[in-house]
């Protein structure tokens, strides 16, 4: 993430240059009277964004961020956080009715841009999908996240103990052959994502029966497998329910994936702000590693706080918007 953070200096610096030389009364025109914010050193005035997000808590933190950020920064922002499922808010974004969300560059690679064998380096694979995708539908990705949220299973508390401590993989698949009771619980478009079961059942060479699978909303799978309901559960696993539910996740030795995550925009609104666009992305996303991103989850997730005020709590901690 070196490279991210160079970037972010150099346009934080040219920002302050810039601002040094204009009259005292510049600072009136942007969103964010706090001229010393990340926000508060650009001026967005008169463009218009509408931000969007999936409808799991990460996203609607990640999507609030951005409404927040955009709005200080003095751009007419319309909140369209929390639309639904991964093609719901891609297809939002492709026809208009959004212009920006945060999206995973596996999801990219491999729903979007239907390709396979993905990189396993996130700057290799964030660097493809944001060419790929520039080229074939005027969608830019900016900035990478340091945290990877990928797909993933935990065990129940029961089934957990009972093996002595973490599965991994292929004992998972192999507990789930052997006992026809065993249920794994997912979402309704993990089994048939060319990045969600196929992938497990590839490298394990087993395959999930249709009558061990259990279709669930994405918050009740992690409760249901705390309560024992489900003998695993498909997770993400950055969600900070893993933690406060005592949930075990199971040991990936490298199949799933990678989800860094990136703003997809629109290049015609990119293109109108681009040093905004890419200061701000990159002031969100670099504090972002895994513990940081499961910290902000769970305040949601567990503790039950809204995501807009996890958001501007975040968003204020890091000298993005003002206090």
């Amino acid at each position: 993430m070196g490279s991210m953070s160079k970037k972010f200096a150099v346009i934080v610096g040219a920002s302050a240059l810039v601002l040094a030389a204009c009259s005292s009364d510049s600072d009136d025109s942007a969103g964010d009277s706090g001229g010393d914010s990340v926000a508060g050193q650009y001026d967005m005035s008169g463009i218009d964004v509408a931000v969007g997000s999936k409808d799991f808590d990460e996203q609607l933190i990640l999507g609030q961020m951005m409404v927040q950020a955009l709005e200080a920064a003095g751009a007419s922002v319309t909140d369209r956080v929390n639309l639904g499922g991964t093609s719901v808010a891609r297809e939002a974004l492709l026809s208009g009715d959004i212009d920006v969300y945060m999206e995973y560059n596996g999801t990219g690679w491999t729903v979007h841009l239907g390709q396979e064998d993905p990189s396993f380096d996130p700057d290799e694979l964030t660097t493809a999908v944001r060419e790929q995708d520039l080229a074939a539908n005027n969608i830019a990705w900016i900035g990478q996240s340091p945290f990877n949220n990928t797909y993933g299973f935990a065990s129940s508390p029961a089934v957990t103990e009972a093996n002595g401590g973490a599965f991994s993989l292929q004992t998972m698949m192999e507990y789930v052959r052997d006992n026809p009771d065993a249920v794994v619980c997912m979402e309704s478009e993990f089994p048939d994502r060319p990045d969600g079961l196929i992938l497990t059942e590839t490298a394990t060479g087993i395959e999930l029966a249709d009558s061990q699978q259990n279709i669930l909303d994405t918050g009740v799978i992690y409760t249901e497998t705390a309560n024992d309901n489900c003998t695993f559960g498909e997770v993400f696993t950055t969600d900070g329910r893993i933690p406060a539910l005592g949930l075990t996740l199971v040991e990936d030795p490298g199949v799933n994936i990678l989800y860094n995550v990136s703003a997809n925009i629109r290049n015609e609104t990119y293109e109108q702000a681009p040093e905004a666009f890419d200061g701000i992305v990159d002031a969100i996303l670099a504090p972002l590693d895994n513990l940081k991103m499961a910290e902000l989850n769970a305040r949601v997730s567990a503790e039950g706080e809204e995501p807009a005020a996890v958001a501007r709590d975040f968003l204020v901690e890091q000298g993005i918007i003002a206090g």
